[in-house]
C-alpha cells in the first residue's frame, strides 16, 4: 500500500510538472508542446489521482491559487515554542550524542523556518518562526503558492508540520538575475519572498517547503523514522535524511558526514542535524531556554585562506543604493578562483579598516558564498570612493530603519535609476509591455539603445545588435516587438499611471482619464491653464503639487515627451456607464479592501467605474461605501471610526440586483 501511495505521488508530481510546462509554452511562449486532447487527458488523470489519494499538491493546474494581496502580516502565537538545536563544529560531539542509539542525520537546510497547520484535511495556516519562536507572522497567502505544499491531504486529524521555506541554487540564480536588487543568498530571497504582501509576486519565486518535523497531540508515530514516512505519504517533501541504527560505530558517523557534500546538494544548507530515532527518549531529555536536547546541529568549520586587499568596486542599484564589493588577489578555494566578496554595508566596510595590500582572510560561507573574515593588517589607509560610479555625482550616507549605514546616490536623474522608471512604465498595470523586465531594460539602456520612453518604440533600428546580445534571439525580439506594437494604443489612465508622477498611480490615472475624456491634450491644457486638481475626488494638495512639479521638470520631460509622437490614446469601451447610471453607486465614492471572491483589485475598480462610481484607494470622510473582503485591514478600522457604511461582497451584489 505504501509503495502504491509513493508511486501515485511521483506520478502526480510528474503530471503537475508536464502540465505546467504546457501552460507556459501555450500561454506565455505561444508555442504549444502538446495537443488539447493530450492536455485534457493528463489533467483528467491528475484529477482522478487527487480524488483517489485525497491529496492536492500546490501548483496543481486543478487548483489555481489566486494572487492575494495583504495590507500587513498578522501576528500568530505558536501552539508550542519553536526552540533551536544545540550546535557544534565537532564531529566527535555527534558521536558522543549518538552514544550507541539509533539516530537520523539530515541536512540543515538554510531558508525561512515555517509551521504549517492542517485541519480537516486542508491547509489552514502557515506561520513564520518569528520572535524567539513564540510569535510568528501569518504567511498563508504566499505559502499556498509554493511549488510543493499539499493544500489538501487525506488525514482529517489536526496537526502541524515544521519545515524550511527554501529556493534551490538553480532557481536562485535565475530569479536573482531578474530582480531590481539581487539578493546575496537564497535564504534572504526565500525569506523576503515568503513575507511579501502580494502572493502573486511571491508565486514567481519558485519557493519550496521541506518538512522536518510533525507536531500533533492526536498523531503519535512511534519513531522519528515513522514520523518522516507519514509526512512523505501525506505529500510533503521531507528533508533528505540517513538512518543509522543502534549498531553504528563512530567511524560510520564520520563516513556518513564526509559523504554529505553540500556542493552536491541542490539547495543551500548550513550544516547537518542529528536526532534520536526514539521520540519518547528524545522528549525525556527536556530542553533549555534556547534548544531541545533531543537533537544537535553540526555547523561546518569555515576554512580560511590568506590573500591581499586591492580595493573595492561600487555599483549603483535602481533605488540609488550603492553596493560595495571588496576586491583582493585571486585565491583558489575549493577548486574555484575567488577575487571578490560582497560587503553588505558601510558599517561592515569600516570595521575592517582596509588598506591597499593589507593581509586579509577569505572563506566561503556555507562552502558557497565568498566572504572576508578579517583584516590582519588593519592599516586603515584606504579611502572609499564617494562618487557614483554611474553618474559621477557625490554619494551620501543614509541609515536604514534598523540603523545600518548605506551609500546612496542622491542624483534623481542618475542613469542607473532609469531602469526602475522604465520598468514601472512597462508594468502590466501600466503600459503592459510584456518581455521588458528590469533585467532586459538594463541591457537596452546600458548599450545606449534606449534613452527615453519613446526609444522603446524604435528598437527595430537596433535589431541586429539586440539579437546578438546574450539572452536575446530572433524569436524573443519578435515577441518583444509584438508587445511594444500592441501597447501603442493605450488609455490615458494607463499612460499617466506609467509616468511615475509621485502619488499619481492607477486610481488617480482613472480619475484623470474620466475627467479629461481620455484626452492627453485636455489634461496638458489643464496644467498649462493652472487647473486646480484638488477639486477632483481624493486629490489633495500634495498630489496637485506633484503633478505641477513633475510637468515642470525638464529632465523628466526628456523621458516622456518623445513618447507622445509614438502612441495613440483611446477610450476603453468596456468601461462605459452601465444602466444609464441607474444604480445606487452612481456618483458615489467607493473603496474596496481585503480579498474579494469574484473580483481582482483591478476588476473591482473597473466594475465601479462602469457603474459611474468614483473608486478610491483611501478611506476618508468623503467615502460613501467600503466593500470589505477577507482579511480587511486598517481601512476597515478607519471606516468604522468615521461611520462609513461597509458592505460585504454579497451585499454589494445584492444592491446591484
Amino acid at each position: 500500500m505504501r509503495e502504491k501511495n509513493n508511486t501515485n505521488l511521483e506520478r502526480m508530481r510528474e503530471l503537475i510538472e508536464r502540465l505546467t510546462e504546457a501552460d507556459i509554452a501555450y500561454y506565455k511562449n505561444d508555442a504549444p508542446i502538446m495537443t488539447d486532447l493530450e492536455y485534457d487527458r493528463l489533467t483528467e488523470e491528475l484529477s482522478s489521482l487527487e480524488h483517489d489519494t485525497g491529496l492536492v499538491l500546490s501548483g496543481s493546474p486543478t487548483q489555481k491559487v489566486s494572487g492575494e494581496i495583504l495590507e500587513s502580516l498578522a501576528e500568530v502565537r505558536h501552539t508550542k515554542p519553536m526552540l533551536s538545536a544545540g550546535k557544534t563544529k565537532s564531529i566527535e560531539d555527534l558521536i558522543r550524542f549518538a552514544a550507541g542509539r539509533a539516530v537520523l542525520l539530515c541536512w540543515k537546510m538554510d531558508g525561512l523556518t515555517l509551521v504549517l497547520r492542517y485541519e480537516y484535511g486542508k491547509l489552514k495556516q502557515a506561520i513564520t518562526r518569528g520572535r524567539e519562536g513564540i510569535i510568528g507572522e501569518d504567511v498563508t497567502h504566499t505559502v499556498r503558492t509554493f511549488r510543493n505544499v499539499p493544500l489538501t491531504i487525506p488525514t482529517k486529524e489536526s496537526f502541524e508540520v515544521r519545515g524550511e521555506g527554501v529556493i534551490s541554487w538553480e532557481s536562485f540564480r535565475r530569479i536573482n538575475a531578474s530582480l531590481e536588487e539581487p539578493y546575496t543568498h537564497p535564504r534572504n530571497l526565500a525569506s523576503g519572498s515568503t513575507r511579501k504582501l502580494d502572493a502573486g509576486e511571491a508565486s514567481k519565486r519558485r519557493l519550496e517547503f521541506w518538512a522536518f518535523e510533525l507536531v500533533s497531540d492526536h498523531l503519535e508515530p512511534e519513531s522519528k523514522l515513522a514520523q518522516q514516512q507519514f509526512l512523505q505519504r501525506s505529500g510533503f517533501s521531507v528533508v533528505p535524511y540517513i538512518f543509522l541504527d543502534a549498531g553504528h560505530s563512530g567511524q560510520d558517523i564520520r563516513d556518513t558526514v564526509a559523504g554529505m557534500e553540500p556542493k552536491d546538494f541542490a539547495y543551500p544548507v548550513d550544516g547537518l542535524v542529528m536526532e534520536y530515532e526514539d521520540l519518547r527518549y528524545g522528549k525525556s531529555l527536556g530542553a533549555t531556554g534556547h534548544h531541545e536536547n533531543r537533537l544537535i546541529a553540526l555547523k561546518w568549520a569555515d576554512e580560511l585562506y590568506s590573500t591581499r586587499f586591492r580595493g573595492v568596486e561600487l555599483a549603483t542599484t535602481r533605488t540609488g543604493m550603492v553596493s560595495i564589493t571588496g576586491l583582493f588577489d585571486p585565491i583558489s578555494i575549493d577548486g574555484t578562483l575567488v577575487s571578490r566578496a560582497y560587503l553588505h554595508n558601510l558599517d561592515i566596510f569600516d570595521e575592517f579598516q582596509f588598506g591597499i595590500g593589507d593581509e586579509i582572510s577569505v572563506y566561503k560561507a556555507n562552502m558557497i558564498i565568498p566572504q572576508i573574515a578579517d583584516n590582519k593588517t588593519q592599516s586603515n589607509t584606504y579611502m572609499l570612493p564617494m562618487t557614483c560610479p554611474c553618474c559621477g555625482k557625490p554619494l551620501t550616507v543614509k541609515s536604514t530603519s534598523g540603523g545600518t549605514r548605506q551609500l546612496y546616490c542622491g542624483n534623481p536623474h542618475c542613469a542607473a535609476k532609469l531602469v526602475q522608471k522604465f520598468a514601472h512604465f512597462c508594468e502590466k498595470t501600466r503600459m503592459n509591455i510584456e518581455g521588458l523586465s528590469a533585467t532586459t531594460l538594463e541591457k537596452l539602456i546600458g548599450h545606449g539603445w534606449v534613452r527615453n520612453f519613446g526609444d522603446l518604440y524604435e528598437l527595430e533600428q537596433h535589431r541586429e545588435d539586440i539579437v546578438r546580445t546574450e539572452g536575446f534571439g530572433e524569436r524573443s525580439f519578435d515577441r518583444l516587438q509584438a508587445a511594444i506594437e500592441k501597447s501603442r494604443r493605450c488609455t490615458l489612465a494607463k499612460f499617466i499611471a506609467g509616468l511615475g508622477i509621485p502619488m499619481v498611480g492607477r486610481h488617480a490615472g482613472r480619475d484623470l482619464d474620466r475627467y479629461f475624456h481620455g484626452s492627453w491634450a485636455e489634461f496638458e491644457a489643464a496644467i498649462l491653464n493652472g487647473f486646480d486638481f484638488t477639486q477632483l475626488p481624493d486629490f489633495g494638495e500634495t498630489m496637485h503639487n506633484n503633478i505641477y512639479t513633475w510637468y515642470a521638470d525638464a529632465q523628466e520631460a526628456k523621458l516622456w515627451r518623445p513618447l507622445l509622437r509614438k502612441i495613440q490614446f483611446e477610450t476603453k469601451e468596456n468601461l462605459t456607464m452601465e444602466t444609464t447610471m441607474n444604480n445606487p453607486f452612481a456618483g458615489k465614492t467607493v473603496v474596496a479592501t481585503g480579498k474579494l471572491e469574484h473580483y481582482t483589485r483591478d476588476g473591482i475598480q473597473e466594475k465601479l467605474i462602469s457603474l459611474g462610481a468614483h473608486p478610491s484607494g483611501a478611506v476618508s470622510k468623503k467615502t460613501d461605501y467600503l466593500i470589505v473582503g477577507e482579511k480587511a485591514g486598517s481601512k476597515l478600522t478607519k471606516a468604522q471610526q468615521l461611520g462609513v457604511k461597509t458592505l460585504t461582497e454579497q451585499e454589494f451584489e445584492d444592491m446591484l440586483a
